[in-house]
């Protein structure tokens, strides 16, 4: 079996999940599923980060005297929104748990017997929501270019990561593999950062009252970006992952703090980070912090999930920003996902129970379906090498695109015209259609997978990635009636 581990960012534990958090979980559970299908040794992790200063902000910001306890309290809450929506996740993490802290100063023996630790000071500009300290010529207006709020001046005492000294190393390493940082535009944003030069990190702060201590100064936690990136490992058995995947803020700890980190500690690197681009409204990033939150759990009582899941990378281009419209939303349900795929399931198979007692008629095929079946097979393999890729958009446009063939094939072979004169035309154009069905559900499932499985049961299918593009329902194979999607007035 190939093994396959995938994660996501963890994620604060400061507020409830949004659509942001959500779409990228999404991505994760898309390309597990797939995996599964393939028969692929598949984990995967996500969970959340409770140690920053954000968690215990919100904790007392809430009356919690106890932040244990308010972490308690949110973890619940992610884990049924996650539930609710879904999610595959093998695993989820919580960087509070004593596996976790254990990993943690077990990584950071390694890097500071390495002879990577020492003690400096730090002044410069800190941004509390995104827990780092920024460049004056990133925020020329004093402000995080990302939160938009003031940023502080701190001069404190700190312990130090020797990241510069290897910053060549890591250059190497990204140049040498293009693909260990995609897409290609935020690759080379990395490796012209990397170019400027790289300075050392500093992991811990002083006098904070929450996060793991740090094992060779009480005094001090570490600094959350050292602790959260540690979670990545907690499956040693899985490690290292095929594909770690973040947002574009978040790139240069993964790509540069996190190689550097593993560099250090002697530990393999990921196979594959993969940068996404935000969901925003009217260009501005979604964030709970902007007060431009979408819940996902709500929208999906409203929308359903996989009419959600769809539009994600129906609408918005994978890699790429994306501007989130709930009338956008409506139209992708009405217009392709009931219009091509859930009335073409219901056309087919309650024709078929109509007039071949709902089982796949005998049929000899014709040259239409034969040149047909080539464009399958070769759709499928495009599919194919597009998931391979993380090119989701692309991938989910070529399901679009068969379920369309599908749907020219039986307007213009018109079953319930000839049945009436010809039953044997009828049955082959029957028979093929049935075919074409499983291969449609089998490309839509890892997008659409609640529906997936009540379309597989409906086909009598198993939900393998075997012999996709070829004809492999028997005649007098049993399909049952079922409309899988209802249009949204």
């Amino acid at each position: 079996m190939t093994k396959f581990y995938i994660t996501t960012p963890i994620y604060y534990a400061n507020d409830l999940p949004h659509i942001g958090s959500a779409y990228t979980t999404t991505i994760a559970d898309v390309l597990s599923i797939w995996h599964r299908m393939k028969g692929d040794d598949t984990f995967f992790l996500t969970g959340l980060d409770e140690n920053s200063v954000k968690v215990s902000q919100a904790a007392e910001k809430q009356g919690y005297s106890d932040i244990q306890k308010y972490s308690d309290s949110m973890a619940e809450k992610w884990i049924e929104a996650w539930k609710r929506l879904n999610f595959t996740n093998d695993g989820f993490i919580r960087t509070t748990s004593k596996s976790h802290k254990e990993n943690v100063v077990k990584f950071f023996s390694k890097v500071y017997e390495k002879g990577d630790i020492y003690k400096g000071t730090y002044e410069g500009l800190y941004c509390e929501g995104c827990e780092e300290f920024k460049l004056e010529k990133d925020a020329p207006d004093g402000k995080c270019p990302i939160h938009q709020t003031p940023l502080k001046k701190i001069k404190e005492e700190n312990y130090y990561f020797r990241l510069s000294k290897y910053r060549d190393a890591i250059l190497k390493h990204i140049e040498e593999n293009p693909e260990y940082i995609m897409p290609e535009t935020r690759r080379n944003e990395v490796v012209n950062f990397l170019k400027q030069g790289l300075m050392d990190n500093s992991i811990s702060r002083p006098d904070l009252k929450w996060g793991i201590e740090f094992p060779i100064d009480k005094k001090h936690r570490f600094w959350v970006w050292f602790d959260a990136l540690i979670n990545y490992l907690s499956p040693e058995k899985y490690w290292p992952a095929e594909v770690h995947l973040l947002g574009k803020d978040i790139s240069r700890f993964h790509c540069i703090l996190w190689t550097g980190m593993l560099m250090s500690a002697g530990y393999e690197l990921p196979k594959k980070m993969y940068v996404h681009g935000f969901f925003t409204i009217n260009g501005q990033k979604i964030s709970k912090s902007l007060g431009n939150a979408i819940d996902p759990v709500r929208l999906s009582e409203k929308y359903g999930i996989d009419g959600i899941r769809y539009y994600m990378f129906r609408d918005i281009s994978i890699g790429e920003d994306g501007d989130f419209s709930e009338v956008a939303l409506k139209e992708r349900i009405n217009n392709e996902i009931v219009a091509n795929y859930s009335n073409l399931f219901y056309r087919v198979s309650s024709f078929l129970q109509k007039n071949f007692e709902g089982k796949v008629p005998e049929a000899k095929y014709g040259k239409d379906e034969e040149e047909l079946l080539e464009t399958v097979e070769k759709l499928v393999k495009t599919y194919e090498r597009q998931m391979e890729n993380i090119e989701l958009t692309a991938a989910l446009n070529t399901a679009v695109e068969l379920s369309t063939l599908a749907n020219r094939y039986v307007q213009t072979k018109e079953p319930w015209k000839i049945i009436k004169t010809d039953r044997n035309s009828a049955a082959v154009s029957l028979n093929f259609a049935s075919q074409l069905l499983r291969s449609i559900v089998l490309l839509y499932h890892p997008f659409m997978p609640n529906k997936g499985k009540e379309a597989a049961k409906a086909l009598g299918i198993k939900l393998e990635w075997e012999d996709v593009s070829k004809p492999t329902l028997k005649a007098g194979h049993e399909i049952k009636p079922v409309m899988l999607f209802k249009k949204i007035e």
